[in-house]
Order: C-alpha cells, then structure tokens, then sequence
C-alpha cells in the first residue's frame, strides 16, 4: 500500500484542471468546490490508493466535494458540512462490491465507476437512473464524466425530471438529502401526471438508495 507521500503531489494536483473547466464553461457560476479537511483527505486518499495527479484523486483529496446546480447534482469528494459523506464511506455504506459511487442527484439518480460489478464497461462511469431503475452506460471513464459535469448540457439531461421551482427547493436540502416523487419516477402514473403535478419530499438520500434498489429487484422477479 502506498503512503501518503506516494499519493499527493501539491505542485501537480489535478485539481487545477478541474477548476479551469469550472472557469471556462457556462456552468461555472452553478459549481461550488468544497473545501477539504487534511484529516478526511489523507484517509480517503490512502483509502483509493490513487494519486493527486489524476482527476478522481485530486477531487478526493483536495475538495470536500462538488456542487453543481444549487446542489442538484453533487461529485463526492472527502466530505463537508454541505456534503458530509466521502466518496469510499458513502460506497461502504451503500454495500457496493466491485463499483465506487462517485456523484448523485437529488432525485435519486447515482453514478457509478464500474469497477467490475457489471460485466461490461469496466473502468466507465454507469448511472441508475431513477425512471428506469436500471444503470446506464455513460460511455465515459471519471474524468470525461468530471468534465461533462463541469462543461456539459446539464439541463437538458435532467429536463423531464425538474419542475418550475426546482431551484428554491434544491438549494434548501443538504448534501445527505433527496427528493421523493409520488407517483414515482418508474410508473406510468408519473409519466402522465407529469412532474409538475407529482408531490415531492425531502428525505435521506439512503432511504431513496434503497427504495430504488428494492424496486429493481421486486421489478426484475416479475
């Protein structure tokens, strides 16, 4: 296992690439970069045993995490008052074998970084989306995905699952949050009341981890 002195290279941190993305694109005044704790970083970098000159271990060593969107979308990092789970604690607690669980949505969307626990795609970037309970193929490695989170047409990816007002609501939950939509996401109710007309409510983002999981394996028996 390498130490910490193997891992973190402050004069070529990655990280500067990341902010320059920010910088550059039209999402840049929507992403906020939490600050890090030295105590959190040096255990979640020597957890991933990845070094700072990469993208995913620079964020996870030298942020607490990435908002975008008024915190709609969320990349995990070493952790933070507004995001107070870290990118190996959440998949830990998540039970994720053979995948790391890099970012989340407030509506219960999840990313994933393939790491085996799907057959396909191994070292690529897969997201459970929560109108299908099924993981996607981004077709991207993490940071490509980085990179889209940063530069990308967020709003047109989430288009059908945001509603007049989202942006109040999302601003007003934390980073250990999410929205519950009734009718759900998956149901051809939702579908035809539209999102606008679904209720929502705020609850821990593990409550939806586990509804969703749950709904996928009752749908897959059927």
């Amino acid at each position: 296992m390498k130490g910490i002195e193997e891992l973190v290279y402050e004069g070529e941190s990655a990280l500067t690439t990341v902010e320059n993305w920010i910088f550059e694109s039209k999402n840049s005044n929507q992403a906020i970069i939490l600050p890090s704790e030295i105590e959190m970083s040096i255990k979640v970098i020597t957890d991933l045993q990845v070094t700072t000159k990469s993208i995913l271990g620079a964020i996870a060593y030298s942020t607490g995490g990435i908002l975008f969107q008024n915190g709609w979308l969320r990349i995990l990092g070493s952790g933070h008052d507004k995001l107070p789970r870290t990118i190996t604690s959440w998949s830990e607690q998540c039970d994720m074998k053979h995948a790391l669980l890099v970012a989340d949505d407030v509506v219960g969307g999840f990313f994933a970084l393939n790491c085996g626990f799907l057959d396909e795609g191994v070292g690529e970037i897969f997201y459970f989306a929560p109108d299908i309970l099924d993981w996607e193929p981004l077709e991207m490695g993490y940071s490509d995905f980085v990179h889209w989170a940063c530069t990308g047409d967020l709003h047109t990816f989430y288009e059908t699952f945001r509603w007049n007002g989202w942006e109040t609501y999302v601003a007003d939950i934390n980073g250990n949050q999410g929205i519950s939509i009734y009718p759900p996401l998956w149901t051809k109710e939702s579908n035809q009341q539209g999102i606008e007309n679904c209720s929502k409510k705020t609850v821990p983002l593990e409550e939806l981890w586990g509804l969703h999981n749950h709904m996928r394996e009752q749908l897959n028996k059927e």
